[in-house]
């Protein structure tokens, strides 16, 4: 691809308040585009998504099948998720996307093809998740990184907020289309569909004007660019911080198959039905979180880890309601404060970044966001399947929320902040203040 008339080098401007309508990057004829594909694919991936856990748990029975599927999606981006962003800063986004589009694909089709004649066996799950695994490697970064070349630096953030809305809005009508068809027809269909959707984002990228596009420079082959990128994010504590609680929440608070699935089936027995319910409440409440999101100026540090905190708190609270009526409005409630998470770290790590290094930089986002599920889903399908679903659903909010005070402490640390504590009427009794203002008051 050619550089436009939108190309620049300079370094990533530090983001300051802008006054932006929720939906401001819709204007953009490219964006526009772009998330037309993307709604039409994100629905054929959470119907296959959500039908892909159901099999495995019909086929087995066991909660930890599911969170070995789960697993196998996620491993290759523990593996060698950092190369998927070296990749990304090296070749022309827009073509990679043409490659990494097209083969998701053909893993929908080749699941659709052994489903639909019954030849499906949990090993041929296990395959075609670590497929798309090895595909999302390189276009997770690639898209994260071509949203900023599509809007400009001034609409990054609402666009990425915007792109959390639209594969939430997804997630509303992917599931419940996936439940009516695995229940009416067999599973396969929502495999087909699946497949078929991504024609949608192939279209949207051909018709793009290449010449509106904001191009960043692509790296050269060269020795050296992963340690480059390691070492660029070692130097900033605002996105090493931001990374590390994505970790943990990725690792201990996302693994919603496992629980969602569990609570449907075993403690409020309500079948498949239940199950894509659950979903479509979590998507409820995600895509408010992300409108939310979008109708904000910044990305602040404090709504991160204040919305951390409240997250793993909420699923400790959760876990313990007797009843589905009072149980599944939480689960909306817990979608927004989660996306709020999801957004908040991810504006906040693509505007603290250089163009150049985008790539590598979120490649190492994603790998730690999603890289610990490997480790997170077969360790909370083991403790649900062993000690119960409601004590896993703790322990893994109980964990959320502990790492997020900490990474608080540590970026309160880190900029030069101190925890104040202050019992006097009309003062506020708790709060992070200027080391030096402390040395001035006593």
């Amino acid at each position: 691809m050619s550089s436009g008339p939108g190309a620049h080098s300079a370094p990533a401007p530090r983001e300051s308040p802008t006054r932006t309508s929720m939906f401001s990057s819709l204007k953009i004829r490219n964006y526009r585009l772009f998330a037309t594909g993307a709604v039409v694919s994100n629905t054929g991936t959470w119907m296959a998504r959500i039908t892909q856990d159901w099999l495995v748990l019909s086929i087995t029975g066991s909660s930890a099948a599911v969170g070995i599927t789960t697993a196998m999606q996620f491993l290759p981006m523990l593996l060698f998720g950092l190369y998927g962003g070296v990749i990304a800063d090296r070749f022309t986004k827009r073509s990679l996307l043409f490659c990494t589009q097209g083969a998701m694909s053909l893993g929908g089709l080749f699941l659709a093809v052994l489903t639909l004649t019954g030849h499906v066996e949990v090993w041929h799950v296990y395959l075609t998740a670590f497929f798309t695994g090895l595909v999302t490697v390189i276009d997770n970064p690639t898209r994260q990184s071509f949203v900023s070349e599509m809007v400009g630096p001034d609409q990054v953030r609402n666009a990425v907020s915007l792109n959390s809305a639209n594969f939430q809005s997804a997630r509303l009508l992917g599931p419940a289309v996936a439940s009516v068809l695995t229940a009416a027809v067999g599973p396969g269909w929502a495999f087909l569909a699946n497949g078929l959707s991504f024609l949608a984002p192939l279209t949207g990228l051909l018709l793009m004007r290449t010449d509106e596009l904001h191009h960043t420079p692509r790296r050269p082959r060269g020795k050296g660019q992963l340690r480059e990128g390691l070492n660029y994010v070692s130097k900033h504590p605002d996105l090493i911080w931001p990374i590390v609680l994505v970790g943990f929440v990725g690792t201990f608070g996302f693994n919603f198959p496992i629980w969602l699935s569990a609570f449907a089936n075993g403690t409020f027995h309500g079948g498949v039905g239940m199950y894509g319910l659950f979903n479509t409440l979590m998507a409820v409440g995600s895509l408010a979180g992300a409108l939310l999101a979008a109708r904000r100026g910044t990305s602040r540090l404090r709504i991160l880890v204040g919305a951390a905190i409240g997250f793993g708190l909420l699923q400790v609270c959760t876990a313990w309601l007797p009843s589905v009526w009072v149980f599944a409005p939480m689960i909306a409630l817990i979608g927004v404060v989660g996306l709020t998470v999801n957004v908040t770290a991810n504006s906040t790590v693509q505007m603290g970044t250089d163009p150049e290094m985008r790539g590598r930089v979120m490649s190492l986002f994603m790998m730690v966001f999603t890289g610990g599920t490997p480790l997170g889903g077969p360790l909370f399908g083991w403790l649900t399947d062993t000690y119960g679903v409601r004590i896993s659903f703790t322990l893994g909010g109980g964990i959320c929320a502990l790492a997020a005070m900490g990474v608080g402490l540590m970026l309160a640390r880190a900029a030069n902040l101190r925890l104040e504590v202050d019992l006097r009427r009309g003062r506020r009794h708790v709060g992070f203040v200027p080391r030096e203002h402390l040395a001035t008051a006593a």
